[in-house]
Parts: structure tokens; C-alpha cells; sequence
């Protein structure tokens, strides 16, 4: 059990934001005797990356609470899949069955993939597949069903009681135009099954139902039973009332929103949960991560080239800064995966607490040394040729003979990342560069230096061995220059490993054999 001095002393994010959370919402959750954490999901497109960062930083809360609090802890994970399909994802087959079934809920579009019964339930089963390939533990709920079974119905007619205050809070922050059209209310039309976004005439509190112009004939719809469902703003609020939910974390891009959901569940009669806004997901060119769109790296394509720790651990870091995914970042989170890994064996416990492995590892760090970066493991995937993962151990031993497989599980899953990230990433952009003459002489120098040099000599006293070369062959002034050239002819790239511990690893015949070749 973690002491309680530390437990008070940390400042990691998921500590302070739980702690803040059982604050704010002390007498609310002693009365349920319980913790409830919503994640929220739109199924109008292929789940994003994103949506799986909402549900793992809100999984570390949960292991914070477990540290402060006896009390059970749920997360939901709701998908709003009954509303409307406004646009045709760009990252799907069968675009024209997609646009003849536009405005209908999500759970009565066609799957286009012809997987399940709708696009909603396609989208749905996908993300769910996702957070059980991570463990994480979460109650999902689907918005078609929770508006069709009834369960929604009670807090519907508080909804309809206060139809007006609602409309008080909404109408001010809507254009002159939307004023005229907008209603909490969105009717299912019994003719198309469209998501309809049209006035609501009249309202009848006691019946429970809502009269509306559909195209010059006067419908009256119950708000019951899943005839209609809420717009976005009064659907959030409505669903932490219904829900009774204590901590919810969103993007900043709703932040509005949270506001505007904050002032209608207080108008209803219940506390808005404890909230936490975190920085968007950003692809390579700066660009909002669209579920439509598909851009960024997507989970898939992050599974196949590092671990689901990794990804985790990307999600833990500065979660209100904004970050961009795209392939190239998965080479760095991996690093430092691998280096708060180490740096956890000589931490003390409150230092722990701020290490972001802990949270990734829910406080269980594992204890396998480091052998090597996977940067320059994929360096080594280069210029070693290995095409497998066999090949590779048997590089590796050549030069680690005491290793074994079994004790180093982290690194033997590494090694098959390594190849397919290399393969797939960086192999189809390397582009070496051709040395000049005044460039070879310099390299040519290096092989020199390297002839005095043996496989017992320390990375340390090679490295010290290459920047003399350096200083001697006109690099004396700018040794960086002098290694972005090793770099740029030898792995293709401006940056490399730390030369020493490469060549002292890959070997120094090996070493000068690898750039004589570059070299021709």
C-alpha cells in the first residue's frame, strides 16, 4: 500500500484530477457508494486514435482512485449511436449506400463493410475490440438501446419540464437563423427515419409528447421510448443526470459545450460532474484527428510497429498539450517508454508516482533491463540486414552472449516491431547521402581511426576515438556537422545513434566494412 504522505505529496495528473474529482463530488458519490467515469463516442466514423486516449487516461484515473478510496469505480464508455449521419466518412467502401441513408440514426444506416446489422453496431463492435485488446475495464452503452428501452424515459420528462429554461440557456449562443429552427428535441420521422432537426410547435407535458411541422402537416411524437432523441448539448446533460456520472474529460473543442451541459443539469436539479479538458490530436500537418477523415496514424498501424505500452504512455504525457500522431513520433514514445522503465529501478516510491510507467503499468513496472534503444535498434535492422526476428537474436548474441530470450520479453516483441517499422516507414524514405571528396577523406580517416580500435574497448573510448577524427579532418569547429555526416551516409538520416555504443555493439570490423561500402 502506497504511503499516505506521498499519496498527498504527488503532483501526477491523474492523481491530482482524482483527488480534485473526490472533492467536488464528495457527498454525491458517498451517497451512491460508488464512482462513475464517462467516456464519450461518436460511431459516425472509423474509431480514432483519440477515442482510445479518452479511455486510457480516464483508466488511470480509475487507478489513482483505487489508491485514494475503497469505493468501486465504473467506467462507461457511451456511444452515442442514435444520432443522426450527417456527412460520408472518407475511409469507407460503398460511399452511394452511405448517402442514401444519410439523417437516419447511426444504428439504422447499412455497414458498408457487411459485418453487422448497421454502420453503428460496425463502429461500435470495433472500438470495443480495441479497449478489450488493451484489458482496459469499462462498461459500454449504446444510445440507440438506453433511448429505446426506456431508460432514459424519466429524465426525458425533465427534460420536457423545462423545455423553456432550456431554451433560454441554448437560444442566446445560436445564430438568428438556427434560433428560428432549433429544438432540444429531434423527432425520429415515421415516414424516412431521418433524424429530424426541425421546430417543435407545441409541447404537452402531461402526455409526454411533442407536435412538429413535418413538411406542412402537423405530427405529434411521444419523446419516449427512442420517437426522438436529444440534441448534443441537452443529450450530455441529460445522460450525466441519468447516468449519475462524477468525471467525465472531453477535448478542448468542447469545451463550450461543457459549459452550456453544465448550466442545464444544474437547471434540472443535479451536479455537473468533475470535468477535465484536454489539447487535440493533431496529424503530421497540424490538422484536427478526424474520424471521417481517417488521417494520423490510426490504432492499427501503432500496434504493428511498438507496444500498447508505449501508446499508453504516449497518451499519459502532458495530456494538456497538444499532440501530434503520425508514424514518425512512434520511434521517441518507444524510447522513452524503455528509459522510464529503467529510471523506475532507482526511484523511490513518490518518485514512482510521478513516473509515467506506473500509470501505464497500473503501479506493476516491469523490472527487465534495457539492452538497447529501439532507435538503435532500428539502426541495427539496417545495417545488418536481418530480415527476421531469428537472424536478429543471433546478431544481438553475438556480441551479448549471456541473453536469453525468456528474460527479455519486452525486447524479443521490440525486435519484431523493429523490422516491420523499419520495412514500412523508414526504408521507403532513406535517402544516403554521396560524399564529397573533401567528405570521403574524412570517412576514410574514421576507418583508419577504427584499424586501431578492437571489440574490447569501451563505447566511451571509441566515441572519444571518432571526435578526434572529427577535430582532425576540419570538423574542429562544428563536431555536430561531423556526425550528421557519419549519419546521413551511413543510416541515410540526420540523426543517428551514439557511435560509440553502436560500433562497440555491431562490431568494429563490421563497423569499417559497413562504411567503406557507403563510401563506393
Amino acid at each position: 500500500m502506497i504511503k499516505k504522505e506521498n499519496l498527498e505529496k504527488t503532483s501526477s495528473w491523474p492523481f491530482v484530477e482524482a483527488k480534485k474529482m473526490l472533492r467536488e463530488r464528495k457527498s454525491f458519490i458517498e451517497k451512491k457508494g460508488k464512482i462513475t467515469l464517462q467516456t464519450g463516442y461518436g460511431p459516425s466514423g472509423l474509431p480514432h486514435i483519440g477515442t482510445f486516449g479518452e479511455v486510457a487516461r480516464t483508466s488511470m484515473m480509475v487507478n489513482a482512485l483505487k489508491q485514494l478510496t475503497d469505493l468501486p469505480t465504473e467506467i462507461i464508455t457511451f456511444s452515442d449511436d442514435m444520432d443522426g449521419l450527417r456527412k460520408v466518412p472518407d475511409n469507407v467502401p460503398k460511399k452511394e449506400l452511405l448517402e442514401k441513408n444519410l439523417h437516419k440514426p447511426l444504428t439504422q444506416v447499412p455497414d458498408p463493410f457487411e459485418k453487422y446489422d448497421s454502420f453503428g453496431q460496425h463502429n461500435n463492435e470495433r472500438l470495443k475490440n480495441f479497449l478489450d485488446n488493451f484489458n482496459f475495464k469499462y462498461s459500454f452503452k449504446s444510445s440507440t438501446e438506453l433511448y429505446k428501452s426506456g431508460n432514459f424515459n424519466s429524465t426525458l420528462q425533465i427534460i420536457l419540464e423545462n423545455y423553456n429554461g432550456i431554451m433560454k440557456i441554448i437560444l442566446p449562443t445560436l445564430g438568428k437563423e438556427r434560433q428560428k429552427t432549433y429544438s432540444p428535441f429531434l423527432p425520429i420521422c415515421p415516414d424516412t427515419g431521418h433524424v429530424l432537426e426541425i421546430p417543435v410547435k407545441d409541447i404537452n407535458k402531461q402526455k409526454s409528447t411533442i407536435v412538429f411541422d413535418n413538411k406542412g402537416r402537423d405530427l405529434e411524437a411521444s419523446i419516449l421510448d427512442g420517437h426522438c432523441k436529444l440534441q448534443w448539448k441537452v443529450d450530455w446533460a441529460m445522460r450525466w443526470y441519468a447516468l449519475d456520472v462524477d468525471f467525465e474529460m472531453y477535448g478542448k473543442d468542447l469545451i463550450e459545450s461543457a459549459i452550456l451541459s453544465t448550466k442545464i443539469i444544474k437547471l434540472i436539479g443535479k451536479t455537473n460532474p468533475s470535468g477535465f479538458a484536454y489539447e487535440l490530436f493533431l496529424d503530421e500537418k497540424g490538422e484536427k484527428i478526424s474520424k471521417s477523415k481517417g488521417n494520423g496514424i490510426t490504432i492499427e498501424q501503432w500496434l504493428d510497429y511498438a507496444s500498447p505500452e508505449s501508446l499508453s504512455l504516449y497518451m499519459y504525457q502532458n495530456p494538456k498539450r497538444a499532440k501530434k500522431l503520425y508514424n514518425e513520433i512512434v520511434p521517441k514514445a518507444v524510447d522513452e517508454y524503455l528509459e522510464f522503465i529503467e529510471k523506475a529501478k532507482t526511484q523511490d516510491e513518490l518518485q514512482l508516482l510521478m513516473n509515467p510507467v506506473w500509470h501505464v503499468h497500473n503501479g506493476e513496472v516491469p523490472d527487465e533491463k534495457m539492452i538497447m534503444s529501439f532507435s538503435m535498434l532500428l539502426n541495427l535492422v539496417e545495417t545488418s540486414n536481418a530480415g527476421n526476428k531469428e537472424l536478429l537474436w543471433k546478431f544481438v548474441k553475438k556480441y551479448k552472449k549471456d541473453l536469453l530470450e525468456k528474460d527479455y520479453p519486452i525486447f524479443d516483441k521490440l525486435i519484431e516491431y523493429a523490422i516491420k517499422y523499419f520495412n514500412d516507414v523508414i526504408k521507403i524514405k532513406k535517402q544516403y547521402k554521396t560524399p564529397n571528396q573533401e567528405e570521403k577523406k574524412a570517412l576514410e580517416a574514421l576507418v583508419k581511426t577504427l584499424e586501431t580500435c578492437d571489440d574490447n574497448m569501451s563505447p566511451e573510448d571509441i566515441q572519444t576515438l571518432i571526435y578526434s577524427t572529427g577535430k582532425k579532418n576540419g570538423y574542429s569547429e562544428n563536431l555536430r556537422e561531423w556526425f550528421k555526416l557519419i549519419y546521413e551516409v551511413v543510416f541515410g538520416e540526420e540523426n543517428g545513434p551514439r557511435m560509440g555504443f553502436f560500433i562497440s555493439f555491431f562490431g568494429v570490423q563490421e563497423t569499417k566494412d559497413l562504411i567503406k561500402n557507403k563510401i563506393k
